[in-house]
């Protein structure tokens, strides 16, 4: 019998061992795995429940109602992994950490906030990890040169933008506006951009100033504003500061036509804290149920159309969370709409690499519950359009814009001494 020759048969191994590896990595993996330091407890921990809420409603659909993630022409589950960052900046750079290494997760969803998103940024890049953000609306964080970061919510610099335009319109009278806001990295991008923007369309800014965090009287800012005597006034942080705003206001008698708050306007406990005096008052929001996003919006735009209605939404987010009295805001939209980026990328990608992934994300357009999609070279969001709400009779109502109008705005909005008697804003 002829002997094999030792080289040949040394080669003929060496190519079943690579055709095999070759083999096992083309082949999907049997889950792709969602990591997240999410802020379950701490400072945070309200929009933290409501963005693992919005994450787990969407992954049930795309596991259950999608069938899975195609690779290859097969099905892979979603799965996810999370702990709790307990709103710590320390936690959630040593978090990222373990769920890259340990957990070797294929994506990482930052946490919430612009600050803590910030600070995981440089571990995930350092591991050349795909992070895509939902809570971090500053844009400093898409001005570091990160190649693997991308945005969900919108940037802050265009959270007041609505507002200006929708003045503009309804209220081509109105000249001076009074722009007051906390002294935050978030803030100040909002006011920046507020700034930018009115200026554009020729408003005079009368008043602009910041009041530090924190910050327990806010009378000698809000004299001097009055004193500028302004038409209309956009201001705010975070909810804290936002109801002190709007009660020593009404405490000095400074009426406006219009006041819109940031972050703390849009939340059920502003009204429940301040009743009457929030009458009027708006505020911008990246999400509000009643919007019109849909299947059939989505086609009349000549784009892709993923994910549950906004109805389906909502029943998910509920059953994730165990609470039926629970209903899912803007933080939990947001979460939920970036699962269903992912997916999308992914599948576009062939791959769940971070790099091929990345590019993906780039490429894409596509509409869901949560509005548009659409990012830009440095991964800031630029598809998506916040709402206004205003406080109406008790209730949020979508003022702006108008295509996803709930109810139109009341401008002016009553006076104090009208809102102290009863009177409710209409428009």
């Amino acid at each position: 019998m002829k002997r094999f020759p030792l080289k040949s048969l040394v080669f003929l191994v060496g190519c079943v061992f690579l055709f095999c590896g070759i083999s096992a990595y083309a082949a999907p993996p049997e889950k792709i795995v969602i990591g997240h330091p999410a802020c379950l407890s701490g400072k945070y921990a309200k929009a933290g429940e409501q963005a693992v809420g919005g994450i787990e409603a969407c992954i049930h659909w795309v596991n259950k109602e999608y069938g899975g993630v195609t690779l290859d022409g097969e099905k892979v589950q979603l799965d996810y992994k999370k702990y709790d960052c307990e709103s710590k900046k320390e936690s959630v750079t040593s978090l990222i950490g373990r769920l890259i290494t340990v957990d070797r997760v294929d994506v990482v969803f930052a946490p919430y906030s612009s600050g803590l998103t910030l600070r995981g940024a440089p571990i995930a890049e350092g591991h050349s990890m795909l992070y895509m953000d939902h809570g971090g609306a500053n844009n400093k964080i898409f001005e570091q040169g990160f190649r693997y970061t991308v945005q969900t919510i919108g940037p802050a610099t265009s959270y007041h933008k609505g507002t200006l335009d929708m003045i503009k319109k309804i209220a081509p009278d109105a000249k001076k506006v009074a722009l007051a806001y906390e002294d935050s990295e978030f803030a100040t991008m909002v006011m920046e951009g507020a700034k930018a923007h009115a200026r554009e369309l020729g408003f005079d800014v009368v008043f602009e100033r910041t009041y530090p965090k924190g910050v327990t009287d806010l009378t000698p800012l809000l004299s001097a504003m009055k004193a500028t005597d302004p038409d209309f006034v956009l201001g705010g942080g975070h909810f804290e500061d936002g109801q002190l705003f709007n009660r020593q206001m009404s405490d000095l008698n400074i009426d406006v036509d219009c006041l819109s708050l940031i972050a703390a306007a849009t939340l059920p406990a502003f009204y429940e804290a301040l009743g009457s005096m929030a009458e009027g008052v708006m505020g911008p929001s990246h999400w509000e149920y009643g919007v019109t996003y849909s299947q059939e919006a989505a086609k009349a735009a000549g784009t892709r159309w993923i994910g549950p209605s906004q109805d389906e939404f909502v029943s998910l987010f509920k059953d994730a969370t165990g609470d039926a009295d629970m209903v899912p805001d803007y933080h939990a939209a947001e979460a939920g709409a970036q699962v269903l980026a992912y997916v999308l990328a992914v599948e576009k990608a062939g791959s769940v690499g971070s790099k091929e992934v990345r590019q993906a994300l780039g490429d894409l357009e596509f509409m869901s519950f949560y509005g548009n999609w659409d990012i830009n070279e440095s991964g800031l969001q630029v598809g998506h359009s916040m709402v206004d709400v205003q406080w109406q009779a008790g209730e949020r109502v979508i003022v702006w814009p108008e295509s996803a109008q709930t109810g139109k705005p009341c401008y002016p909005m009553p006076t104090f001494a009208e809102k102290a008697k009863g009177k409710k804003a209409q428009p």
